[in-house]
């Protein structure tokens, strides 16, 4: 079961960032982004880390592995 369209929307969301200023981080067409948060597209791992390190979450729990954020 995969959690982390559910969690990097919750992480947006917490930070009132729209999805266009996360796509701006990831260097990536909003399109593409609200692809990720719907689950229709799957994360690449680049795009992983450059979550983990803009929210400071592990990606342990963006993944769903842990329920920890760090």
């Amino acid at each position: 079961m995969s959690y982390y369209n559910d969690r990097i929307r919750d992480l947006r969301e917490g930070k009132k960032l729209t999805q266009q200023q996360v796509a701006d981080v990831l260097g990536i067409r909003q399109q593409v982004y609200s692809k990720y948060e719907l689950g229709v597209r799957a994360l690449p791992i680049e795009h992983l880390i450059k979550l983990c390190k803009f929210y400071q979450a592990s990606a342990d729990w963006i993944l769903g592995l842990k329920e920890e954020v760090k």
